[in-house]
């Protein structure tokens, strides 16, 4: 079976440049209509920054055979029923023929701060999988395939994000990975555990500066955790639901 990758880097640095551009115009008409966010807020509140990759995913799901499966992008559409909780709101999702054939998170932080917001992702990301999984095994989806769940942060390349840091545990020891490990590691790690545990089918992180904007520059950390992992993964997903309904 083979699988395409729709030239999947040229698109990714697209997504990047747009990333950082929509951040910064987001910024700017809020600072001219006087109604400015605090701090990096002001990059987030549009929420169009992830846009380019779920148009990376979308061109994915099309080229390996699921030409008439539906793609979930508007809000109205991207609910599914959890299991600890009613619903769960996703941004990507993949329906065929009725059948749920790929839900997907994708995510971005922005430095200075990462220590907060590295745990409440880390939390989120977690509770997301094993509400969905256990959903699943409930028959929530009725009785189809396991879908695909993938998970996507994208990370700001700085100083911050690469720093050790140093934690403090009293009475156990924490595990030695996370040992002086940056918060760029710690995300590797998180994305590595993630697929190991079989939480995610794939988890990708990508470390990308703001100097981006204008070279679409991005930096993965590890081969389990690359897009190109990830665009695989998606890509052979897509080519055996096509292949069953074809069959």
């Amino acid at each position: 079976m083979s699988i395409d990758l729709a030239d999947y880097q040229i698109q990714a640095k697209e997504a990047v440049k747009a990333f950082w551009g929509n951040r910064e115009a987001a910024r700017r008409k809020q600072i001219e209509s006087g109604k400015a966010d605090q701090g990096e807020r002001a990059g987030v509140t549009a929420g169009k920054n992830m846009d380019g990759f779920l148009a990376l995913m979308k061109e994915i799901v099309r080229r390996n055979g699921l030409v008439d499966a539906e793609i979930c992008l508007q809000r109205q559409l991207l609910t599914l029923p959890g299991y600890f909780r009613p619903t769960k709101l996703w941004d990507m999702l993949v329906m065929n023929h009725g059948r749920l054939v790929a839900a997907m998170e994708l995510k971005s932080q922005v430095g200075p701060s990462f220590g907060n917001n590295f745990n409440n992702r880390t939390e989120e990301a977690i509770g997301t999988a094993v509400d969905l999984r256990t959903a699943y095994r409930e028959g929530a989806f009725g009785e189809s395939p396991r879908p695909f769940i993938g998970w996507l942060m994208l990370v700001e390349d700085c100083a911050a994000s690469r720093t050790p840091v140093r934690d403090k545990s009293p009475h156990f020891s924490v595990f030695p990975e996370f040992s002086n490990a940056s918060y760029a590691d710690r995300y590797n790690i998180l994305c590595r555990k993630l697929v190991q545990e079989q939480l995610y089918t794939t988890a990708s992180v990508l470390l990308s500066p703001r100097s981006a904007v204008n070279s679409g520059e991005y930096t993965e950390l590890s081969e389990l955790t690359s897009l190109k992992t990830f665009v695989a993964t998606l890509a052979g997903h897509a080519a055996a639901e096509a292949a069953r309904s074809n069959g």
